[in-house]
């Protein structure tokens, strides 16, 4: 007996595509709502100690944890290559760091290092933070005590940092504090902006000392 063909319909394919359009659009317009909100004129106090920091040939020491600490080794480059000023931060040695933990301990890796390296009046530490630091919950203590540390040597302490700024806000000379606009992605831009605010700062026509490598190649 010849086999019958069916003509039962198909259910209709589902997109293999799910969209997330809803999280993007919320996530782009909060960071419109921090660029709009963002204080200019701490971003432009910070350009002006630098500024200052790199006439009278001091350094600058960036200090951060997690993701703050990439972003700290990231910094270095740019304030070195473009900004043309004496940077360096501790998270890129990685044998000193884990080597002082070890021996010392996790609260005192900073101002240990900033001992070892001489830090004195002419130098400027910048911290990259979430949120700056809680002494009564200590949170951050090896940052905390690097900024003890500075102010007693009199170095300039400045710093990129979101909540209300935490221990660090009290500490600095100059603050740039990521206003919160949604609870839930506090760490999310406070780790980018502080990498958008750094780049506002060594790009500054009056603080740069080279165009970027991509700028450079511009067709005039």
């Amino acid at each position: 007996m010849a086999n019958k063909k069916t003509n039962k319909r198909r259910a209709p394919r589902r997109s293999s595509k799910t969209s997330y359009h809803d999280h993007i659009d919320q996530y782009l317009k909060e960071v419109q709502t921090i660029a709009k909100k963002i204080d200019r004129e701490a971003i432009n106090d910070i350009i002006n100690i630098l500024a200052t920091v790199r006439d009278r040939k001091g350094r600058l020491f960036f200090l951060g944890v997690g993701g703050s600490a990439a972003n700290a080794s990231h910094a270095v480059n740019d304030f070195r290559k473009i900004g043309h000023i004496e940077a360096y931060t501790p998270v890129d040695n990685v044998a000193e760091l884990t080597a002082r933990t070890n021996d010392d301990g996790w609260e005192s890796i900073f101002s240990r290092w900033l001992e070892r390296s001489g830090l004195n009046s002419k130098d400027a530490v910048m911290v990259f933070s979430v949120g700056g630091g809680n002494a009564e919950k200590n949170i951050s203590a090896n940052i905390m005590h690097a900024l003890d540390y500075a102010k007693k040597c009199g170095a300039k302490i400045m710093r990129i940092v979101s909540r209300d700024g935490g221990y660090t806000a009290k500490m600095a000379d100059a603050c740039v504090i990521i206003p919160v606009v949604n609870p839930d992605n506090v760490t999310a831009h406070a780790e980018a902006w502080q990498a958008v605010v750094w780049h506002a700062i060594v790009l500054h026509p009056k603080f740069k000392r080279i165009k970027a490598t991509w700028e450079s190649l511009q067709k005039k």
